[in-house]
């Protein structure tokens, strides 16, 4: 897969850490960008998926809805 670049803007406090941390993990920042970036929208897609997976399906939960209802005939007496 090819690789496009692309111009970012950092503070130079960022791009300062940037260059610290960067080149303790990887050989240079684009790299470092590369893989935070990645990182970023894997975790973006694991959250919605697991917001998604917990969404209740529409037909379950309208029979949900009506469990335990009785008829308007057909209401108890006390």
């Amino acid at each position: 897969m090819g690789h496009t670049k692309i111009a970012i803007t950092h503070d130079q406090s960022t791009l300062d850490e940037l260059n610290l941390v960067g080149r303790q993990v990887v050989s240079n920042r684009s790299k470092a960008i590369q893989e935070a970036v990645k990182e970023k929208l894997e975790r973006l897609t694991r959250s919605w998926l697991a917001r998604e997976c917990t969404k209740p399906d529409p037909a379950s939960e309208k029979a949900l809805a009506g469990e335990g209802m009785l008829e308007i005939g057909e209401w108890l007496e006390y």
